[in-house]
């Protein structure tokens, strides 16, 4: 077992940059009610920054988990994606349908992945991690 440091500072400066860029369009800031770590199948843990479904704001590329968190704070994870439009409103009307669609009440975001590749990676990384859960949503309704 291996232990990764996550500097919150660098977190921080990441959310700031997704918060700069949501402000040049014109849009309200993000706030993220609390951070939650998921971790790869890799092992790795990335940090997202939690909304409700209602309340997420427009996004840049980013990748995302869609979840259900119950009364005890259990979490059920519904889809691993990633947005891939460069409007952030059309990223945002994606997962609250697909959210809607699957009965999910929170959306997490991993802003921090920079590349479109380390997007992809970390998306199949979380996929991976959480394949058992993911079968509620049917594989052809899954972007490749």
């Amino acid at each position: 077992m291996s232990a990764r440091i996550v500097e919150l500072s660098r977190v921080a400066a990441a959310r700031a940059a997704a918060v700069a860029q949501v402000d040049e369009a014109g849009l309200a800031e993000p706030s993220a009610e609390q951070f939650q770590f998921w971790a790869g199948a890799s092992g790795e843990r990335y940090v997202h920054s939690v909304f409700s479904l209602i309340g997420c704001p427009e996004l840049p590329k980013a990748v995302y988990v869609l979840s259900r968190c119950d009364k005890r704070g259990r979490q059920t994870v519904l889809r691993v994606g990633r947005t891939e439009h460069e409007a952030p409103s059309l990223n945002l009307a994606e997962i609250r349908h697909r959210g809607a669609q699957l009965g999910a009440n929170q959306v997490h975001v991993h802003f921090l992945a920079g590349s479109e590749r380390k997007r992809r990676r970390v998306e199949l990384d979380l996929r991976t991690a959480h394949f058992s859960e993911l079968s509620a949503e049917s594989s052809s309704s899954m972007r490749h």
